[in-house]
């Protein structure tokens, strides 16, 4: 690659440079290096300069070739999992018998199964590797949705739901560390925010797909509701298949990239982390339970929690909230209303993690965004004017979605190891389908038609992330000081330790900082 220069230090108690320079005579010297993230250096992560055209040509052409498959496998994950919600109003309660809590504890099944999964799904997904085993997720839930359509009772309904929850659990953690592979950590929330605006978009597309679903008369056996999870779970199989050919599972492997793109691409990440000498690891006991015990991991898993709570509960009960609040409306146009919030929100998932991605920082947005969310669940609580009601739905996808993305793209800047990674995404995306199970428990029938229970416990939780983001975000400022003046006598402690030792302390290197 032309004009490429790649400086690198690694860290074993002194910083230590090592310059590899490769010239070319057709670029011209004003354009060959620049530095990628000046400040790097200073807590501990190399100082990494290169020629910003190669890296700019060799990010857009990841995006053409990773992105597009991801979002659509991503897309119809959430449009299965959520597509119960529509299938509701359509008359699928009514039909399998449904009384009392057994819509609840069926939504309940499938996130039993997802965080029993969640974690060991991540880490089969390093082992196996992701380029492999997001497209055979995407087969099977595929298949799970199809069988949605053609159970007879509520307790089938369960069954296929749990099955459903197993295979999902390792698409958004499997996802977002599929990613960590290919992106810088700055880089890494804007496309994050770019598959997960899926989530929104899968709400409003999943509503006017379902509404057209519902204008047929039959699908081969299925009718009415039954059609759309038939439909919806055949395209997600076809999607799963098209994945097998069209994802490439790591940089060392893609057949679209050069070697000298390859190298680009692996020092580029390994840049980024410490001491570290190669950007995928072997499984490793230690680093995994670093990634999971960080505090910053933790907090922020309490974050997309809380997060979880709201978006999901927005999914399975959105149209149920429309529906009450257009009440006199037929089941269609309840459909449609349900499109322009998530359309809303769909919009602002994408700027806040292009803003992040500009600034590389993420904390910052978790907390000046969730005013919006506490305003929207005030006016469900304090007003049943449909108008302003209807206006808060705005409120609270804008609030919401987006949260996904930092939070993920958060837990992977302040790990080092891949190791590390896999399980600190694990346990973010396992603490958020916990607040999905809660989420399912939110809106109770006896609690209809303006869910004070529901719209009370939201408002809780988007004033639990605004504390808790807050904190964090000085608790880092104050914690990075102390590892300032503690880091020289640190160094000394650690002098002796082999490179593989001091790799093993990740976040618990006296060089590494915290990253807000």
């Amino acid at each position: 690659m032309a004009n490429e220069s790649i400086s690198k230090a690694e860290t074993g108690g002194s910083l230590v440079q090592e310059t590899a320079e490769k010239s070319a005579t057709t670029t011209s010297m004003s354009n060959k290096i620049e530095a990628a993230n000046t400040d790097d250096s200073r807590d501990g992560a190399p100082a990494y300069e290169y020629d910003r055209l190669a890296e700019r040509k060799l990010r857009n052409k990841i995006d053409l070739m990773i992105m597009p498959t991801t979002c659509l496998l991503y897309l119809f994950c959430f449009i299965d999992r959520a597509n119960i919600g529509n299938a509701r109003i359509a008359g699928m309660d009514v039909e399998l018998g449904m009384k009392g809590f057994d819509y609840n504890a069926t939504l309940s099944m499938f996130y039993v199964s997802y965080i029993i999964f969640e974690l060991p799904s991540n880490v089969v997904c390093k082992i196996v590797g992701p380029g492999w085993f997001i497209p055979f997720l995407t087969v099977m839930f595929g298949i799970c949705s199809v069988g949605c359509g053609f159970v007879q009772t509520t307790q089938q309904m369960m069954g296929v739901r749990f099955l459903l929850g197993m295979f999902e659990a390792g698409m958004m953690p499997g996802v977002a560390y599929y990613l960590s592979r290919w992106y810088r950590r700055s880089e890494l929330t804007f496309r994050m925010g770019l598959y997960l605006v899926t989530g929104p978009v899968a709400g409003a597309f999943g509503a006017l797909l379902a509404g057209a679903i519902l204008n047929l008369d039959s699908f081969g056996a299925a009718k009415g509701w039954r059609m759309i999870f038939a439909i919806e779970g055949v395209v997600t199989i076809g999607l799963g298949v098209i994945g097998f050919f069209t994802l490439t599972d790591r940089p060392e492997t893609a057949r679209w990239l050069s070697d000298d793109e390859k190298r680009l691409c692996e020092e580029r990440l390994r840049s980024e982390r410490l001491g570290a000498t190669k950007v995928l690891d072997k499984l490793d006991k230690k680093k995994l339970v670093l990634g999971m015990f960080n505090p910053m991991v933790i907090s922020t898993s309490v974050i997309f929690l809380f997060c979880n709570i709201t978006v999901q509960g927005l999914g399975f009960f959105l149209p149920t909230i429309v529906g009450s609040i257009h009440a006199d409306k037929t089941v269609i146009q309840k459909q449609l209303f349900t499109v322009p919030p998530y359309i809303v929100g769909s919009i602002v998932t994408l700027i806040i993690p292009l803003l992040s991605w500009r600034w590389d920082r993420r904390q910052i947005f978790m907390i000046v965004t969730a005013p919006m969310g506490i305003t929207g669940y005030i006016i469900f609580l304090a007003t049943t004017n449909q108008t302003a009601r209807y206006a808060a739905t705005f409120l609270i996808t804008s609030s919401a979605f987006y949260l996904g993305a930092l939070t993920n793209s958060q837990v992977s800047a302040n790990v080092v190891s891949d190791t590390a990674r896999t399980s600190a995404i694990g346990l973010n995306v396992l603490f958020g389908n916990i607040g999905g199970l809660i989420s399912t428990w939110s809106f109770l029938p006896f609690d209809a038609p303006n869910y004070p229970i529901g719209n009370g416990l939201n408002l809780g939780v988007q004033m639990g992330t605004l504390t808790i983001a807050t904190i964090m975000l000085f608790w880092m400022k104050r914690n990075n000081a102390a590892r300032d003046r503690r880091e020289a006598e640190e160094l000394e402690k650690i002098r002796d330790m082999t490179r593989e030792e001091q790799e093993d302390l990740d976040w618990k290197h006296p060089s590494f900082r915290w990253r807000s």
